[in-house]
């Protein structure tokens, strides 16, 4: 059963990643929880990654992100949440130092504290960090708890080809930490369950919600 439509599933297997679920319905694929790594190696693939201020790619890749999928959209509102920051939390620095936003920031590994509980904003970010939630459904409805009224939710995740063979050797799963997979498509369902609106997408990595109002 598809956890973004409740719809059917076909089942596919890796021949070294393991199984996958696929719906033909929305296009969500997830990786079946027999095939997920541990909390722990999951934390031991996020410390490997290089992100800083100091790496002028990753700072550049973020503001491809911000230029084309935030900045267009967010209204004057500059109370923030990074929601998945990272070991560095690169998005809020560059928010704060450069953009005059106050960025509240969450990790389940590097800053667990809930600090967003009680408050609403104007902007949320979460930069490659949908593709390791097994339960999306539940993490989008708490985004939209949390949005203001005119604020701004921009993800940043990159889409699959819907295309079996193509997905089957497709770079993106080669992170076993990556466990759900989306299309555009995908994301049109989740806002429609979540109470959100689709305002811009890429059809590559980006795509921008708000309220449903």
């Amino acid at each position: 059963m598809c956890k973004v439509c409740q719809s059917q599933t076909t089942t596919f297997h890796h021949p070294v990643f393991g199984e996958y679920h696929f719906c033909p319905h929305c296009e969500y694929i997830s990786k079946d929880e027999h095939h997920m790594v541990s909390a722990e190696a999951e934390l031991k693939i996020y410390d490997s990654h290089n992100n800083s201020t100091d790496n002028t790619g990753y700072v550049d890749f973020l503001y491809h992100f911000l230029n084309d999928a935030v900045f267009p959209y967010v209204g004057e509102n500059k109370q923030a949440l990074d929601f998945g920051s990272g070991p560095v939390p690169v998005l809020a620095q560059l928010l704060e130092q450069n953009h005059n936003y106050v960025v509240d920031i969450y990790d389940l590994f590097y800053a667990p504290e809930k600090v967003y509980q009680g408050k609403n904003y104007g902007l949320i970010t979460t930069t490659e960090v949908v593709e390791h939630l097994a339960e999306p459904m539940e993490y989008f409805r708490q985004f939209a708890k949390l949005m203001k009224p005119d604020g701004v939710l921009a993800v940043m995740t990159l889409f699959h080809p819907n295309d079996m063979s193509l997905f089957n050797n497709w770079h993106y799963i080669r992170d076993r930490s990556h466990v759900s997979f989306y299309t555009a498509k995908t994301m049109h369902y989740i806002a429609g369950k979540a109470g959100l609106k689709v305002i811009h997408t890429d059809g590559l990595r980006h795509i921008t919600f708000m309220l449903d109002n």
